[in-house]
């Protein structure tokens, strides 16, 4: 594997019958714990750059099945499942309480978290998502994404059922029943300026039905927390690390 910034520490772990590969950097650090969800297709070295900048906190990110280091499922899945893995190794990994922030697919796996295990998670952040599958103007064609193009990035990192795994747990999916409201946590939604794949109107139909959510746009398209990862990175830390008595925007945040 390719070293990755911030050298994190990598690990293989079991959890509801999938292996995933797990990747933790600044492991112990004081701060609570961010646990960072992927795009369908995308690996923890497109995430690295983004990951590694992110001071002051443990951050860890994993493959889904079938991308990067994680072999293939055995069988298809859905996000609630996932969801539970997820939380198996934050567990063991003694994250009894942490931040999520979740991009693209990651996103719609970051509200399925939220909504199953709302005791677990003290603040949102989802990035370039949907609150539901079937909402207009998705669109799938990350591999034409401008950002990408010019960055050189590759991506996916992925095998063909890794894909079609991820693209089946999405089926029929829809989130907006069950958004999280600023009484159980802050949440905050950015969203690309040239987003042709999830547009910015997304984000803000995200933001308009949890009520007190920031909202702010990003410079660039899908890929904008790779592609600016510095800004991203910025304005992620500026979230976490908001008081708990401080309200995003005026609106009421209960304190932790």
């Amino acid at each position: 594997m390719t070293r990755l910034p911030g050298h994190p520490q990598i690990s293989m772990e079991q959890a509801r019958g999938f292996r995933l590969r797990v990747a933790r950097w600044r492991i112990g650090a004081g701060a609570v714990p961010l646990l960072f969800l992927n795009g369908i297709g995308a690996d923890i070295a497109a995430a690295a750059p983004l990951l590694s900048r992110i001071q002051g906190r443990e951050v860890w990110t994993l493959d889904m099945p079938g991308v990067g280091g994680s072999p293939d499922s055995f069988f298809p899945y859905a996000l609630s499942s996932m969801a539970g893995a997820v939380i198996d190794i934050a567990d063991r990994l003694g994250h009894r309480f942490f931040d999520v922030a979740g991009f693209s697919w990651g996103g719609a796996l970051a509200q399925q978290i939220g909504a199953n295990h709302p005791a677990r998670i003290r603040r949102l952040a989802l990035l370039a998502t949907t609150g539901s599958i079937e909402a207009p103007g998705l669109g799938w064609s990350v591999w034409n994404d401008s950002d990408m193009l010019a960055s050189g990035l590759r991506l996916p990192t992925a095998t063909p059922l890794g894909i079609a795994y991820q693209a089946l747990a999405m089926a029929g999916w829809n989130g907006t029943a069950t958004l999280p409201a600023p009484r159980e946590r802050p949440v905050l939604i950015l969203t690309g300026a040239r987003d042709g794949i999830v547009p910015a109107s997304h984000g803000a139909r995200l933001a308009a039905l949890i009520e007190g959510a920031e909202l702010e746009e990003m410079p660039g398209s899908h890929l904008f927390p790779f592609t600016h990862a510095s800004r991203v990175a910025a304005r992620l830390t500026d979230f976490l690390d908001q008081p708990a008595n401080t309200p995003a925007k005026g609106a009421p945040v209960a304190a932790y």
